[in-house]
């Protein structure tokens, strides 16, 4: 393929209320043009996918930034920079941000972050980028672990969840966590250590946790929302922290009914906090210090579930919502 030639995905849909479709994503081929001052063009390697993409193709307000129509398709990855101009950002570097669904980026150097090329470049997307600092955060301020607390998070084979339960062990807690399917829930305990796992395909959600936590739940970590977060507010001991990180139950129907049970918050005396890590972004270097340390001590093991070419960027994304992805959903293009 020719440096001139520049493959791109575009918004062709607005999925609000309704599940994200392959049709919702056009193709097209345009040409690269020249750099302004401060510029760089940049070869995409890698993208990263979350939930939150859908969000912000469904301009939800206060939550990412505005989509439009046939623009190319919002997506934060790494690259390498084939063009510079601007100090500092010489041609070979690594950096990260918001590239988009295409082959070659022309984007602002100030937009970009410079990344070192080493043995945790990918990672960078994963545990020591958006989903790493959700967890963080989302668990240690949200959550507020103590030793010993009991908690339980669905999603929990996911990126967001996975890390979320194996920070939980770092602080002591006894972990629960709510997947789909045998091979995530042995995963959940033969790898990622957590205490136990329920199958929500093949088990009793209520039943399960009642059996596994039967003096409450302390922490909950929520991805999912719809009847997991019913559950487990039926299930929370007296002030007990709900940590509102995602929704998926709500990405594929426009009926958003909040939990009946909302009153038992009252009645335990528990708080429900959203989570959104760009409000922390002055504390991520701590957060990827610490995150890191646990990495190379083996306290902390992250799974990234890889995919290739760029025909299958579309794809990729909607494997979120059919939960084939495990761990982070990458998709590798060039590098």
């Amino acid at each position: 393929m020719s440096l001139k030639t520049n493959r791109q995905w575009l918004i062709d849909g607005n999925p609000s209320g309704r599940a994200v479709r392959l049709s919702d994503f056009k193709r097209r081929e345009t040409t690269v043009q020249p750099l302004k001052e401060g510029q760089l063009s940049v070869r995409v390697d890698y993208l990263e996918f979350s939930p939150s993409l859908k969000g912000q193709m469904e301009n939800r307000l206060h939550y990412a930034a505005p989509t439009a129509q046939g623009a190319v398709m919002r997506g934060r990855g790494i690259g390498t920079v084939l063009e510079s101009r601007a100090p500092g950002l010489p041609v070979g570097s690594k950096v990260r941000g918001y590239l988009g669904w295409q082959d070659i980026a022309n984007v602002n150097a100030c937009d970009m972050e410079l990344v070192p090329d080493d043995k945790y470049l990918r990672a960078r997307l994963g545990p020591l980028g958006s989903s790493g600092m959700t967890a963080y955060f989302g668990l240690l301020d949200a959550g507020k672990p103590k030793a010993n607390d009991v908690v339980l998070i669905s999603g929990a084979a996911g990126a967001v969840g996975s890390m979320a339960g194996q920070i939980a062990k770092i602080k002591g807690c006894k972990v629960f966590g709510v997947a789909g399917g045998a091979e995530k829930c042995r995963w959940l305990i033969e790898t990622g250590g957590l205490d136990g796992a329920i199958d929500y395909k093949s088990e009793d959600l209520e039943q399960s946790i009642k059996e596994l936590m039967p003096n409450g739940v302390d922490v909950v970590f929520d991805n999912v929302g719809g009847e997991f977060l019913e559950h487990a507010l039926n299930n929370i001991s007296a002030g007990a922290r709900v940590v509102v990180c995602g929704a998926m139950t709500r990405y594929e129907t426009s009926n958003h009914q909040g939990p009946a049970n909302y009153f038992n918050l009252v009645l335990q005396r528990a708080t429900m906090q959203g989570i959104l890590s760009p409000y922390y972004k002055d504390q991520f270097p701590q957060a990827v210090k610490d995150i890191q340390g646990w990495i190379e001590s083996g306290d902390f093991i992250y799974q990234e579930d890889i995919q290739n070419g760029f025909e299958n960027i579309p794809a990729t994304f909607l494997r979120l919502f059919s939960g084939k992805n495990k761990g982070k959903q990458l998709i590798k293009l060039s590098g």
